[in-house]
């Protein structure tokens, strides 16, 4: 926003839809609140609010959420807590749903960040929506906006993929798809399989793209890693890596179309077979295997 811009007219006195000002009991409907990736206190004041006033309680892990609660000080005197999660929606969903018919406000909290981002919720928005129930999400905590923050590669446009599939076709198409796309790609990945990532983004022709690697947002041991996706490669591929990782890639730069496959391949086929150089030469630039194989190929015949 320019110094120009006036944001739109919002006072203290006026409440956010379905919400009263401060704790107390709030109206009817499905509430989605954020909770924090890492600091308690980076939770909202009217997550706060909504948690203390709701009639029933869901969420993705009831441990954390009554931690969290806690911590703020908050009691359930006596209200439901229910869990909601991806294992056990259908039997969990009828209830909520019942709760939400009654004229009870039902609040859904993930175990960390937004519902609904690679988190469950999805089906009992839908339901809910679908029965006429009114909705209303309360913003907070995410992964993704403080990576993008943190990150240094544009965000003008991004596009949040969230957790590649772990299967290798699917795996494979999934990314040459992403790469296409012209924008600041955001993906989460298990520290299981981060390395794994990072080399088949190489291998489908986007070692050069910018990157960086956020890890533990929020949290003690926060940590960023920069560079192109070969060098954040190199620099973590010794390492044994924990917490949450969040991977963004930039978009498609001029230093992949600099790449002079030709001369990589005539010197690599200086004294290797041709296999051997078409895997030397893969590797090094990040291309696709078969374009450098095909045009092996056609330097061998020439």
């Amino acid at each position: 926003m320019t110094d120009a811009q006036e944001p739109e007219h919002v006072e203290a006195s006026d409440p956010a839809p379905g919400h009263t000002r401060g704790p107390g009991r709030i109206t009817p409907g499905l509430y989605l609140v954020s909770v924090p990736i890492g600091s308690a206190r980076d939770i909202t004041l009217r997550a706060l609010d909504l948690l203390a006033g709701a009639d029933v309680l869901a969420a993705e892990d009831t441990r954390s959420l009554r931690r969290l609660m806690e911590i703020h000080g908050l009691r359930l005197h006596g209200r439901p807590l229910i869990a909601y999660h991806d294992h056990n929606g259908t039997e969990a969903r009828p209830r909520l749903m019942a709760a939400l018919s009654e004229g009870k406000s039902v609040v859904f909290a993930p175990e960390a960040g937004s519902p609904l981002v690679s988190d469950p919720g999805f089906q009992l928005v839908r339901a809910a929506i679908e029965a006429g129930h009114p909705v209303t999400a309360a913003p907070g905590a995410s992964a993704v906006l403080p990576a993008l923050a943190l990150g240094a590669l544009p965000t003008d446009r991004f596009c949040f993929m969230g957790f590649p599939p772990q299967q290798g076709g699917a795996r494979k198409r999934f990314l040459t798809e992403a790469l296409s796309i012209p924008a600041t790609l955001v993906f989460y990945e298990s520290p299981k399989r981060i390395n794994r990532l990072l080399e088949e983004i190489s291998q489908a022709g986007g070692s050069a793209r910018d990157c960086a690697l956020c890890r533990e947002l929020t949290k003690r041991f926060e940590e960023v890693v920069r560079g192109t996706v070969a060098e954040v490669g190199a620099q973590i591929a010794d390492r044994t890596l924990k917490g949450e990782m969040v991977l963004l890639v930039g978009r498609a730069t001029e230093r992949e179309g600099e790449v002079d496959l030709d001369a990589a391949l005539v010197a690599a086929l200086d004294g290797s077979s041709l296999r051997e150089a078409v895997d030397q030469v893969t590797r090094d630039t990040g291309l696709p295997r078969r374009q450098v194989y095909q045009r092996a190929l056609a330097l061998n015949k020439e």
